[in-house]
């Protein structure tokens, strides 16, 4: 998952400045693409925030499973503890004051006028417990992200470079600190940094056959020239010797098509004890694996290849990584359900409108809509041909000829019907 740029506060094309004319230097961007853009940006805030209630404060939840959380830096400066707060209090109980915006967060209850706010109380719950002990916090409360400890954007960073979040910790790290070169953003689905490796050890023995295989970078003396993993060549071919085997099997059952007997069905079950009964995490640790420094990159669907037998499971509790078990803790199941929600709830204002009306108000808006509709996608096709920025003054134009022939036409009908 990659942050993205806080929006320059730049005008809309054809806004013009106090002495009305436009710099020969300022870019000129297209309509199409300011729609492309706008169209993208309010996917996004659908995909984040789609899954938190922007009205109410989501303490009385608990422990949120994943929701969008911010830090105030107001109320809340470097040298105080840190805390977070829901979307529905940034908005009512923070609205003026600086937020750093975290993305999302796992098993997190808002602090919103808790014992760490000394001066503020939340508007939307102030029935709060002191603390919420359960709560874990980083540096990204304060502003300040992967190992660099920088902020984002980071003014003084003229380097491009993508942020990734580990799945584990849940930091942002630059794409040039995690040890190996990231893969193509489409080619792994979550990010393991280098610290929660070392933490969750038993990840190695997955990495070998389940993670994404990276390019290696040399220490910095080698001038960040970048050398294959030895091993790649190895696992890669025992990846490919397992899916080979997986697929074989696959294709004798599918062609298996003789009604089974009772020692077949024996055997089966036999077979499902068995399989249910081992350990793989064991049979992986047992062969030849190695462990690197850096960060891991790990495809999609990859936590239902993780052993849940019940030491697996404990040894899982203890390093308090359960959730990776849990296909819905991903950012993606998180985003995915926040814009189905959305599509969901949302409702056309026009059919609304058109509900609370009889039959002849509701032909007659439809008809009103479908002509504004039409001669505002002719005059806007215009300009498009013609390669021209839309200025404010050209929209304004348009209603005013619109309203003068709508009135025309009003007009008329009257006319002819007394």
């Amino acid at each position: 998952m990659e942050k993205e740029a806080a929006a320059s506060g730049a005008g809309l094309p054809g806004d013009e400045g106090e002495e009305g004319e436009r710099s020969a230097e300022e870019p000129v961007v297209s309509l199409a693409e300011v729609l492309a853009e706008s169209e993208e940006l309010e996917k996004e805030a659908r995909a984040v925030l789609g899954g938190s209630d922007h009205e109410r404060c989501s303490y009385s939840q608990g422990a949120v499973k994943r929701q969008a959380l911010y830090a105030c830096s107001t109320c809340t400066p470097p040298g105080e503890e840190p805390a977070g707060i829901c979307l529905a209090c940034s908005y009512e109980c923070h609205g003026t004051h600086k937020l750093f915006e975290l993305y999302t967060k796992r098993n997190f209850r808002c602090d919103c006028g808790n014992s760490k706010f000394k001066n503020l109380q939340c508007k939307l719950f102030p029935e709060k417990a002191m603390v919420n002990p359960a709560n874990k916090y980083n540096d990204n409360f304060f502003g300040l992200y992967c190992v660099c400890k920088r902020p984002y954007p980071d003014p003084d960073d003229e380097i491009p470079d993508e942020m990734i979040q580990c799945i584990v910790c849940e930091d942002w790290f630059h794409g040039r600190h995690l040890g190996a070169i990231p893969p193509d953003s489409g080619d792994f689905h979550e990010m393991v940094c280098q610290a929660c490796m070392d933490r969750c050890p038993f990840l190695w023995a997955y990495a070998s056959e389940i993670a994404v295989h990276t390019v290696t970078k040399v220490t910095p003396a080698a001038e960040d020239q970048v050398v294959l993993n030895v091993e790649e060549t190895e696992e890669k071919r025992k990846e490919n010797g397992i899916d080979n085997q997986i697929k074989t099997e696959e294709e004798k059952a599918a062609h298996n098509n003789e009604p089974s007997t009772s020692s077949a069905s024996e055997c089966s079950e036999q077979t499902v004890k068995k399989e249910e009964s081992t350990c793989r995490f064991q049979e992986l640790k047992a062969k030849q694996y190695v462990q690197k420094n850096r960060a891991t990159f790990w495809p999609h669907n990859w936590r239902s290849k993780l052993c849940t037998c019940k030491e697996c499971m404990k040894m899982y509790c203890d390093l308090e990584v359960p959730f990776l078990t849990e296909e819905c803790d991903t950012v993606l199941a998180y985003e995915n359900k926040g814009t189905s929600d959305q599509e969901a709830d949302r409702r056309d204002p026009l059919m609304d409108t058109l509900s609370s009306m009889n039959r002849v108000q509701q032909v007659e808006l439809i008809s009103e809509y479908n002509d504004l509709k039409t001669e505002l996608t002719d005059y806007l096709r215009r300009f498009a041909n013609d390669g021209t920025v839309v200025k404010r003054e050209d929209i304004q134009q348009f209603f005013e000829e619109f309203q003068s022939r709508k009135r025309r036409r009003t007009d008329r009908m009257q006319y002819y019907c007394s």
